[in-house]
Protein backbone atom coordinates (compact mmCIF):
# COMPACT_ATOMS: atom_id res chain seq x y z
CA UNK A 1 0.00 0.00 0.00
CA UNK A 2 1.34 3.65 -0.75
CA UNK A 3 1.75 5.76 2.16
CA UNK A 4 0.21 8.65 2.33
CA UNK A 5 2.41 11.47 0.89
CA UNK A 6 4.35 14.07 3.49
CA UNK A 7 3.61 17.14 4.10
CA UNK A 8 6.68 18.63 2.33
CA UNK A 9 6.21 16.16 -1.02
CA UNK A 10 2.67 18.19 -1.17
CA UNK A 11 3.77 21.70 -0.79
CA UNK A 12 6.61 20.65 -3.52
CA UNK A 13 3.86 19.27 -5.89
CA UNK A 14 1.83 22.35 -5.34
CA UNK A 15 4.80 25.05 -6.12
CA UNK A 16 5.15 22.28 -9.57
CA UNK A 17 1.85 22.84 -10.17
CA UNK A 18 1.82 26.43 -9.66
CA UNK A 19 4.87 27.30 -11.70
CA UNK A 20 3.63 24.83 -14.51
CA UNK A 21 0.22 26.86 -14.68
CA UNK A 22 1.75 30.19 -14.75
CA UNK A 23 4.19 30.12 -17.42
CA UNK A 24 1.47 27.90 -19.42
CA UNK A 25 -0.71 31.72 -18.17
CA UNK A 26 2.67 33.75 -19.69
CA UNK A 27 2.67 31.71 -22.88
CA UNK A 28 -1.07 32.39 -23.66
CA UNK A 29 -0.67 36.01 -22.60
CA UNK A 30 2.19 36.18 -25.06
CA UNK A 31 0.46 34.65 -27.77
CA UNK A 32 -2.50 36.99 -27.83
CA UNK A 33 0.17 39.57 -27.67
CA UNK A 34 1.22 39.11 -30.50
CA UNK A 35 -1.64 37.59 -32.71
CA UNK A 36 -3.20 40.91 -31.36
CA UNK A 37 -0.41 43.44 -32.54
CA UNK A 38 -0.19 41.55 -35.68
CA UNK A 39 -3.95 42.59 -36.51
CA UNK A 40 -3.71 46.64 -35.04
CA UNK A 41 -0.78 47.05 -36.40
CA UNK A 42 -1.22 46.27 -40.14
CA UNK A 43 -4.03 48.30 -39.95
CA UNK A 44 -2.67 50.85 -37.75
CA UNK A 45 1.21 51.31 -38.08
CA UNK A 46 1.90 54.11 -35.31
CA UNK A 47 -0.43 52.04 -33.19
CA UNK A 48 0.58 52.77 -29.41
CA UNK A 49 1.82 49.82 -26.54
CA UNK A 50 -1.67 50.81 -24.64
CA UNK A 51 -3.79 50.50 -28.00
CA UNK A 52 -2.01 46.68 -28.42
CA UNK A 53 -2.58 45.68 -25.54
CA UNK A 54 -6.25 46.68 -25.85
CA UNK A 55 -6.43 44.56 -28.56
CA UNK A 56 -4.81 41.59 -27.28
CA UNK A 57 -6.77 41.60 -23.99
CA UNK A 58 -4.13 42.50 -21.55
CA UNK A 59 -2.67 45.00 -19.81
CA UNK A 60 -0.15 47.18 -20.65
CA UNK A 61 2.03 45.96 -18.01
CA UNK A 62 1.51 42.63 -19.46
CA UNK A 63 2.80 43.94 -22.59
CA UNK A 64 6.00 45.56 -21.25
CA UNK A 65 6.55 42.41 -19.01
CA UNK A 66 7.27 40.54 -21.64
CA UNK A 67 8.51 43.45 -24.56
CA UNK A 68 10.06 45.88 -22.88
CA UNK A 69 10.60 48.06 -25.81
CA UNK A 70 8.60 48.73 -28.44
CA UNK A 71 11.49 47.48 -30.97
CA UNK A 72 11.51 44.06 -28.77
CA UNK A 73 7.71 43.70 -29.45
CA UNK A 74 7.99 44.31 -33.58
CA UNK A 75 10.81 41.56 -33.38
CA UNK A 76 8.84 39.25 -31.83
CA UNK A 77 5.90 39.99 -34.39
CA UNK A 78 8.51 39.74 -37.08
CA UNK A 79 9.12 36.02 -35.66
CA UNK A 80 5.57 35.07 -35.56
CA UNK A 81 4.41 36.53 -38.68
CA UNK A 82 7.55 34.01 -40.00
CA UNK A 83 6.32 31.56 -38.31
CA UNK A 84 2.74 31.44 -39.61
CA UNK A 85 4.40 31.59 -42.93
CA UNK A 86 6.67 29.06 -42.44
CA UNK A 87 3.59 26.67 -41.25
CA UNK A 88 1.59 27.61 -44.47
CA UNK A 89 4.58 26.63 -46.65
CA UNK A 90 5.08 23.05 -44.91
CA UNK A 91 1.07 22.80 -45.46
CA UNK A 92 1.19 23.72 -49.05
CA UNK A 93 2.65 19.42 -49.11
CA UNK A 94 6.21 20.81 -50.69
CA UNK A 95 7.11 17.09 -51.11
CA UNK A 96 3.83 15.94 -53.37
CA UNK A 97 3.21 16.24 -57.02
CA UNK A 98 5.49 17.56 -59.79
CA UNK A 99 8.16 19.89 -58.31
CA UNK A 100 7.13 22.68 -60.42
CA UNK A 101 3.54 22.80 -59.04
CA UNK A 102 4.66 21.81 -55.63
CA UNK A 103 7.19 25.02 -55.70
CA UNK A 104 4.68 27.57 -57.02
CA UNK A 105 1.92 26.07 -54.14
CA UNK A 106 4.43 27.07 -51.55
CA UNK A 107 5.60 30.53 -53.06
CA UNK A 108 1.18 31.39 -53.44
CA UNK A 109 0.84 29.79 -49.63
CA UNK A 110 3.65 31.97 -48.42
CA UNK A 111 2.37 34.96 -50.33
CA UNK A 112 -0.98 35.18 -48.84
CA UNK A 113 0.07 34.87 -45.70
CA UNK A 114 2.55 37.54 -45.50
CA UNK A 115 0.94 39.02 -48.33
CA UNK A 116 -2.57 39.66 -46.31
CA UNK A 117 -0.51 42.25 -43.97
CA UNK A 118 0.77 44.30 -46.55
CA UNK A 119 1.61 47.64 -43.82
CA UNK A 120 2.62 45.41 -41.34
CA UNK A 121 5.55 44.15 -43.67
CA UNK A 122 6.25 47.19 -44.17
CA UNK A 123 6.76 48.86 -40.70
CA UNK A 124 8.90 45.10 -39.99
CA UNK A 125 11.09 45.79 -42.76
CA UNK A 126 12.27 48.98 -41.36
CA UNK A 127 13.46 47.22 -38.29
CA UNK A 128 17.59 46.87 -37.65
CA UNK A 129 18.15 43.38 -38.33
CA UNK A 130 21.77 42.16 -38.60
CA UNK A 131 22.31 39.83 -41.94
CA UNK A 132 23.07 36.70 -39.22
CA UNK A 133 19.78 36.83 -37.65
CA UNK A 134 17.97 37.02 -40.98
CA UNK A 135 19.35 34.28 -42.24
CA UNK A 136 18.58 32.22 -38.82
CA UNK A 137 15.05 33.76 -38.87
CA UNK A 138 14.10 32.62 -43.06
CA UNK A 139 16.10 29.53 -42.13
CA UNK A 140 13.34 27.16 -42.46
CA UNK A 141 11.66 29.02 -45.13
CA UNK A 142 15.06 28.20 -46.83
CA UNK A 143 14.60 24.73 -46.03
CA UNK A 144 11.59 24.25 -47.21
CA UNK A 145 12.29 25.74 -50.44
CA UNK A 146 15.76 23.86 -50.94
CA UNK A 147 13.84 20.35 -50.47
CA UNK A 148 11.68 21.36 -53.49
CA UNK A 149 14.38 22.21 -55.64
CA UNK A 150 16.22 19.76 -54.82
CA UNK A 151 13.63 17.26 -55.76
CA UNK A 152 13.41 18.90 -59.01
CA UNK A 153 17.00 19.01 -59.92
CA UNK A 154 17.14 14.56 -59.03
CA UNK A 155 13.85 14.32 -61.06
CA UNK A 156 15.24 16.23 -63.98
CA UNK A 157 12.91 19.00 -63.78
CA UNK A 158 15.01 21.58 -62.42
CA UNK A 159 18.12 22.60 -63.95
CA UNK A 160 20.66 20.79 -62.44
CA UNK A 161 23.94 22.54 -63.40
CA UNK A 162 23.51 25.39 -60.73
CA UNK A 163 23.96 25.10 -57.16
CA UNK A 164 21.18 24.75 -55.52
CA UNK A 165 22.13 27.30 -52.67
CA UNK A 166 22.05 29.98 -55.50
CA UNK A 167 18.74 28.58 -56.71
CA UNK A 168 16.91 28.96 -53.62
CA UNK A 169 18.62 32.46 -53.03
CA UNK A 170 17.74 34.10 -56.29
CA UNK A 171 13.81 32.59 -55.62
CA UNK A 172 13.77 34.36 -52.52
CA UNK A 173 15.06 37.42 -54.23
CA UNK A 174 12.64 37.46 -56.73
CA UNK A 175 9.57 37.17 -54.20
CA UNK A 176 11.15 40.15 -52.77
CA UNK A 177 10.93 41.77 -56.04
CA UNK A 178 7.31 40.52 -57.12
CA UNK A 179 6.13 42.28 -53.21
CA UNK A 180 8.14 45.35 -53.52
CA UNK A 181 6.69 45.78 -57.12
CA UNK A 182 3.15 45.39 -55.77
CA UNK A 183 3.60 48.25 -53.01
CA UNK A 184 5.45 50.72 -55.07
CA UNK A 185 1.75 50.38 -56.97
CA UNK A 186 3.96 49.33 -60.52
CA UNK A 187 1.98 45.60 -60.45
CA UNK A 188 -1.10 44.87 -59.06
CA UNK A 189 -1.37 41.40 -56.95
CA UNK A 190 -2.06 39.37 -60.09
CA UNK A 191 0.89 40.70 -62.08
CA UNK A 192 3.12 40.35 -59.53
CA UNK A 193 1.97 36.81 -58.90
CA UNK A 194 2.26 35.76 -62.57
CA UNK A 195 5.51 37.63 -63.13
CA UNK A 196 6.72 35.72 -60.06
CA UNK A 197 5.69 32.56 -61.37
CA UNK A 198 7.42 32.81 -64.87
CA UNK A 199 10.21 34.07 -63.76
CA UNK A 200 11.38 31.37 -60.94
CA UNK A 201 9.99 28.45 -63.91
CA UNK A 202 12.43 29.93 -66.07
CA UNK A 203 14.95 30.58 -63.44
CA UNK A 204 15.07 27.03 -62.50
CA UNK A 205 14.89 25.90 -66.22
CA UNK A 206 11.25 24.52 -65.79
CA UNK A 207 9.73 26.36 -68.45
Amino acid sequence: MTPPPTPRTTRTTRTTRTTRNRRADARRSRTSILDGAIRLLNDRPDASVEAIAAAAGVTRQTVYAHFPSREQLLTAVLDRLTERTVAAMAAADPDSGPPAEALLRVLDAAEQTAGAYPALVRLLGTLPVSPPDDAERHAPVTALLERVVRRGQASGDFDDRLPTDWLVTATIALAHAASEQVEGGRLSPRQARDTLRISVLRLLGAE
